[in-house]
């Protein structure tokens, strides 16, 4: 017999005070919506398969929330992966995962739809469907079992999850979750069998049904085609695009506790057009589309008013490219002045005009620092990833930085980049020193260089998914390399664990061989494998041992530029030949300017003109 929320509720009672932070579990947000369960037609759970405290802001979460929760025949709750200690109370006392809002087992819902913005949230998204009772495979859930849907950047290669998840989003969601929901709930209806729901499912644009597919393989473990089941299924499933951005979310949740973001995020612009040649998120966001001023603001202050928040955060991927930055950020310093609001700006370019901009929101020099990224430090390896900066200019901008009264810089750099040699790794403690002498100059000894280094992972849909990612021992020594080079007072490096880079590496170009190993590293333990303290590299080997999988084949080979790819069939709007001339033009040391200034044919005015068109919209695109 299922569990009633009455029942829930008296059995946290007993447990919730022998966790470590109750505030995650009970609900009652500011701005929550609870509707009544009986009246409603449709049901959906969201879910972020990772803690409360990362899940809560989560801004794509935010916006189907919201507008999900404006229908009037649709209900959207939450539900986050609980943590260690609630996770075995609530096995142990055989409470099965509910949703915040009114307490309902998610197996009571009608669609749970996953956030999986990155890879290692695989193993949780498995957990979460244990722990909620329901059957982890497609293939083993009947009518009576919630449709799971998934979206979100790590979903543009579905394939490593295929068998656990009924319907991936490919894209963006603001509408096509209306369609599903529609579509689901005509089936409801008919009282016809699931397989009818997911073949209707197939109908949507930017919906992506696995089990309606079929791979086969060569005897080298590669694919030798991929086929649609039937005639009435689409070979390739084009990325959902929104012509128009919608206004941004401004009832926002107001967490229980301290979480990792107490603030409002207001997305200013989507796509970027850098063509940074490692950026997943540079290449699969495109198109550029900017909300106007006036929205932004009227954004802002009704989150404000909404939420009692004392921060704002402006997001893009490249926040000085928005046309029209200065007008904005002078009009929120005159709008808000002598409130004590901080505005935060991330993605800026490295430049004064960043430094300016970053004055006028607020005096960031009394605490915090100045963040860029570089990424390279050579000449050499800036042309091979299209990151046109010198580091004459870099020297300038963070001299500016250190004049203008800010203590703190952070510099981002990448190792493990194609065709990396020690002298572009020798190129970058060469050039944090240099920051930091210029430092010397201005401020004297009281000035800080964070240096944050990650790992390269070459990523889905961008020019560098041909190459391989470097191994365990090349990262490992080149870390060595820069940790005694940056053995200098004033300067503190952080970087990526080798064994994590690993772990992204074979899941982010995974096919639906891994699906098998990730079911199986889960069962040996495996979950929050995003925390270093709680991800185990040896259960992941031993994961691959035992469904006698190579790791090295998905991580440190490289792809012949005619193979099948596991994501050919999975468009986001770039074509592949553009990716094949990027990915060649890399290998010249061949830089493309910023394609605001040249069009180069991506495709993704091929494929969306006549989105644009009848929309009547205006995109940052010739």
């Amino acid at each position: 017999m299922e569990l009633t929320p009455q029942d829930i509720e008296i059995m946290l009672d007993k447990i919730l005070l022998r966790t470590e932070k109750p505030g995650r579990y009970v609900g009652g947000e500011y701005n929550q919506v609870i509707k009544n369960w009986d009246s409603i037609t449709t049901k959906v759970c969201l879910v972020f398969p990772d803690l409360y405290d990362l899940g809560i802001s989560n801004l794509g979460l935010s916006i189907l929330y919201e507008t999900i929760n404006l229908r009037a025949d649709a209900l959207s709750e939450r539900a986050y992966h609980p943590w260690l200690d609630m996770e075995a109370l609530m096995r142990q006392e055989q409470i099965p995962l509910y949703s915040l809002e009114t307490k309902h087992p998610l197996s009571q819902f009608d669609i749970i739809a996953f956030t999986l913005p990155y890879e290692t949230l695989y193993t949780n998204t498995l957990n979460i469907l244990d722990l909620a009772r329901i059957p982890l495979k497609s293939a083993e859930r009947d009518a009576n079992a919630p449709l799971v849907i998934a979206g979100g950047h790590a979903c543009y290669n579905p394939e490593a999850m295929a068998d656990f998840i009924d319907a991936f989003v490919i894209g963006e969601g603001e509408e096509v979750i209306h369609d599903i929901v529609n579509t689901f709930q005509t089936w409801k209806t008919s009282g016809q069998d699931r397989s009818v729901l997911l073949k209707s499912l197939s109908t949507i644009w930017g919906v992506y049904i696995p089990s309606l597919y079929q791979v086969e393989y060569q005897s080298d473990g590669t694919i030798s085609s991929f086929n649609p089941q039937s005639s009435d299924v689409p070979s390739r499933i084009k990325k959902r695009i929104v012509a128009k951005l919608p206004p941004p979310p401004t009832h926002l949740l107001v967490p229980n506790i301290d979480v990792v973001h107490n603030r409002v995020s207001i997305e200013i612009m989507r796509g970027c057009t850098r063509g940074c040649r490692f950026c997943h998120a540079g290449m699969i966001n495109r198109p550029i589309r900017e909300r106007p001023v006036k929205e932004i603001l009227e954004g802002i202050k009704t989150s404000l008013d909404q939420t009692g928040y004392e921060e704002i955060a402006l997001l893009s991927l490249s926040s000085s490219d928005y046309t029209h930055i200065e007008e904005l950020v002078q009009t929120i310093t005159d709008e808000f002045q002598g409130q004590n609001l901080k505005i935060a700006l991330p993605s800026l370019r490295i430049e004064s005009f960043s430094i300016d901009l970053m004055e006028k929101l607020h005096d960031s020099r009394s605490g915090g620092g100045f963040t860029l990224a570089p990424e390279a430090a050579s000449e050499k390896m800036r042309n091979i990833i299209n990151k046109p900066i010198s580091s004459e200019a870099l020297i300038n901008t963070t001299r500016d930085i250190y004049a203008r009264g800010w203590t703190t810089i952070k510099l981002y750099f990448m190792i493990g980049l194609p065709f990396e040699t020690i002298e572009d790794i020798q190129a970058i403690a060469d050039l944090c020193k240099q920051v930091l002498r210029e430092g010397h100059k201005v401020k004297g000894k009281r000035i800080n260089l964070n240096v944050g280094i990650s790992t390269f992972v070459p990523k889905t849909h961008t020019p560098f998914q041909w190459v391989g990612s470097d191994t365990i021992e090349q990262i490992q020594s080149k870390l060595n390399f820069l940790r005694s080079e940056l053995r200098v007072p004033g300067i503190k490096p952080t970087w990526t664990d080798p064994h994590s880079t690993m772990l992204e590496s074979w899941l982010s170009r995974g096919d639906r061989k891994l699906g098998a190993v990730i079911l199986q590293a889960w069962k040996k333990g495996a979950k929050f494998d995003a925390w270093q303290d709680q991800f185990n590299y040896n259960t992941w080997v031993e994961a691959f041992n035992d469904c006698q999988v190579s790791p090295e084949f998905y991580s440190h080979r490289e792809r012949n530029l005619d193979e099948i790819l596991p994501w050919d069939h999975i468009s986001s709007g770039v074509k592949k030949d553009f990716l094949k001339k990027d990915y060649q033009a890399s290998l010249n040391q061949q830089q493309r300017p910023d394609c605001r200034e040249q069009c180069y044919a991506c495709g993704i005015m091929t494929d969306f003109r006549s989105v644009r068109d009848s929309n009547q919209v205006e995109w940052m695109c010739p």
